[in-house]
């Protein structure tokens, strides 16, 4: 029997909305975090605490996925950095897990074998690249080239900054 597609939980954006995404280190240091939700500064800093300590307090072997108050935490580690996302508790994980490997592969292209001290000291760039993928907490763009595309452009435009100034 074929279920009433009438019944299935409808959602009001395309595809699961990102609530929030940090980058974590092994030793529990925040890397990067952007905000899609509305959370007040203490709701924040409480998020980050909670789901820091709980993505680093599970051995490597557990599943990624987190039920954490009414949503879901999905986590994937990448040699030292934990991509952790917050969706709702009705998303799909494994296509959560998709947009984060998505992200790092388009990371890994852009710096070339990406690792911490590339986050750390290009900041600015990590954060481009999230925002030409996610806007809203919804995947903007699958296509790695197009946003490499625009992460070029935008490099060209700052050497082009520096030369003139």
């Amino acid at each position: 029997i074929c279920p009433n597609p009438n019944s299935w939980p409808t959602h009001t954006g395309p595809g699961p909305m990102i609530e929030f995404l940090f980058l974590i280190s092994r030793q529990g240091k925040t890397r990067l975090t952007k905000w899609y939700g509305t959370y007040d500064t203490k709701a924040r800093q409480r998020a980050v605490r909670d789901v820091t300590n709980l993505v680093l307090s599970r051995p490597p072997k557990m599943c990624a996925f987190i039920e954490w108050k009414d949503k879901k935490i999905v986590y994937k580690r990448y040699a030292s950095l934990f991509f952790v996302a917050c969706v709702g508790n009705d998303d799909n994980e494994l296509v959560t897990l998709e947009k984060i490997h998505l992200f790092v592969e388009i990371l890994d292209r852009y710096f070339g074998n990406v690792c911490e001290l590339d986050i750390i000291f290009n900041f600015h760039r990590a954060y481009h690249i999230l925002d030409e993928l996610v806007i809203g907490g919804h995947l903007q763009d699958t296509s790695k080239k197009e946003v490499l595309k625009s992460c070029s452009t935008m490099d060209d435009m700052m050497d082009d900054e520096k030369e003139s100034g």
